[in-house]
This record gives C-alpha cells, sequence and structure tokens, in this order.
C-alpha cells in the first residue's frame, strides 16, 4: 500500500474525517505530486524539502489561488508530512520555515433581522412542499446546523419531551441543541403530511417529492427561493442560515462559548468571526443614537 493511501486510511479511520474532507485532501495531494513529476521530475513525496515547497507556494501564487486556497491546501500538505513524521517515512519536516500566507480577515455575513421577520409561509395551504420548506428554513435559522447535518437528521434525532435534536457533525461528533416548541410544531406538522404521502421510507427526517433523502441541491434551492425577495444579500444559500443565526444570538447576549458548542466548531477562534458582526452592529448604534455619533 502506497503512502498516499496509508495517509487517506489513516484520516478515514483514526481521525474520522468526513467524506468531502477526505475528497479535498486527496485532491490536493495529487496537485502537488502532479507539480513534484512535472517540474522536478519526482516521482516520491519523500523527497520533497523546504525549497521544493516554497517553489509550489509560488506556482500556485502564479496560478492566481487566492491565499485562503493556498492556505487550505498546505494544511491538507502538512497533515501528510506530520503523518510521514509519525510513521518514520521521513526524518525532518519540510514544513519548518514555512508559514501560512496573510489573508484579509473576513466578517461573516448575515441576514439583518428585520429581513428574517418578513418571510412568511403560506400557513393555510399545508401541503408537503410548503411544510418542507416552513422546516428547513425553520431548523437552519433557529438552530444554526450545516447542511449537510440537515440533510442527515432522523426522526429518531427529535427529542419532542426534552425540546432538543442531536446533530452528527463533522468527524462524526455528536452535539445536542435545544429547540423551541414553535419548531417541534413544524416537525410535527411536516411528518404528518410525509407520512400520509410515503409508507415506507428511510428514517430521514427531510425527503424528497420522490421519498428519498432530500439532495443538497432540493435544499440549497429552497433556501434561495424562499430569500429571493427578502434580503439584497447576493449570498442566499444555507450557510447564510448559519451566520445568521449566529450572529443574532451574539447581538442577543449570547456567550460565544454557548455559540461555539452549538454551531460545533472545534476552536473558538472559528467561533470569533462573529464578533466583528457585534462590534459593526455597536458602531452603527452609537452613530444613531450618540449626540457626536
Amino acid at each position: 500500500m502506497s503512502l498516499l493511501e496509508d495517509f487517506i486510511r489513516y484520516i478515514q479511520s483514526e481521525k474520522r474525517y468526513s467524506s468531502h474532507t477526505v475528497e479535498a485532501y486527496l485532491r490536493d495531494l495529487i496537485h502537488l505530486s502532479e507539480y513534484l513529476s512535472s517540474v522536478y521530475e519526482l516521482d516520491d513525496f519523500k523527497q520533497i524539502n523546504t525549497n521544493i515547497l516554497r517553489s509550489y507556494i509560488v506556482s500556485l501564487k502564479e496560478q492566481e489561488f487566492k491565499n485562503k486556497s493556498i492556505n487550505r491546501k498546505l494544511s491538507s500538505l502538512r497533515s501528510f508530512y506530520k503523518f510521514l513524521l509519525r510513521e518514520k517515512q521521513i526524518y525532518s519536516d519540510p514544513f519548518i520555515g514555512i508559514k501560512s500566507l496573510k489573508q484579509p480577515q473576513n466578517i461573516a455575513k448575515f441576514i439583518p433581522i428585520n429581513d428574517i421577520n418578513k418571510i412568511t409561509f403560506d400557513t393555510e395551504s399545508e401541503t408537503f412542499e410548503t411544510c418542507r420548506t416552513q422546516l428547513i428554513f425553520e431548523i437552519l435559522y433557529q438552530t444554526g446546523i450545516r447542511q449537510n447535518e440537515l440533510r442527515n437528521l432522523k426522526d429518531t434525532d427529535i427529542d419532542f419531551g426534552n425540546a432538543h435534536i442531536k446533530v452528527l457533525g463533522k468527524r462524526n461528533k455528536e452535539r445536542i441543541i435545544p429547540v423551541s416548541k414553535v419548531l417541534l410544531e413544524y416537525v410535527k406538522k411536516y411528518q404528518k403530511q410525509r407520512d400520509t404521502l410515503f409508507e415506507n421510507f428511510d428514517n430521514f427526517l427531510l425527503l424528497s417529492n420522490k421519498g428519498n433523502q432530500i439532495s443538497k441541491t432540493l435544499i440549497y434551492n429552497t433556501i434561495r427561493d424562499t430569500l429571493q425577495h427578502q434580503t439584497t444579500l447576493k449570498q442566499k444559500s444555507p450557510h447564510i442560515l448559519r451566520h445568521t443565526c449566529a450572529t443574532h444570538l451574539l447581538n442577543e447576549g449570547a456567550d460565544l462559548l454557548s455559540i461555539q458548542k452549538m454551531l460545533g466548531h472545534n476552536s473558538l477562534q472559528s467561533t470569533q468571526i462573529y464578533t466583528h458582526n457585534t462590534i459593526e452592529q455597536l458602531k452603527k448604534i452609537h452613530k444613531q443614537a450618540h449626540p457626536k455619533g
């Protein structure tokens, strides 16, 4: 088995990375392998050194990769070479002296609460599709879970008695998220419509019109159509509701640690991007309310 295959098996079985992450790591390593072969005529990852890595970064810049994309690739490669060190396939780290590239501080975009309050659903027409659209939007906005986490929600993950849902996040880590009684009523309403249409289906909560597990595309289109005329933001994706949920919680006084646990972030640093939104909100309030604002 090759070093690359060993590494992929390691991050799948021991690190328990998601299939999406594994695919990204594999692409990054194949890209590096192609560079080594074409530029240096090397066919062995172990032959790399710091100078070659620097030339690889330069080539990525010349190909107009953004710093964020380059840093993500470097993160994959660092993990691979740490693995090689651990397995004693190499005895020095080629990444010593290689630093991540500077990138602009991102401020997470979110939908203002006034725009959220404008969104309404046709409650009189309680069709399967209408109930599903409302439930998709409300779960994403009220809980801040990821699109893939929503896809994989099962009926058994909904605890009506204790008013929470169980979510299987990245690296198969479970977390419990409290939900409102109103949201649970949306779940019951949707399940009633779903169960009249489909008799035999997998235990997934959200189904397509054919009774299969809902697709990412359907979730994306549902949110895009729901937000189409309600916000001026260009981004109208499920992920914008994750940002919106976190920002609104923070603006209403929730602490960062609680939001981190709710979102399933591994580090508090990932959650801190939402503090910039709070600062912007404070600036806006100061400008409007202070006599010399």
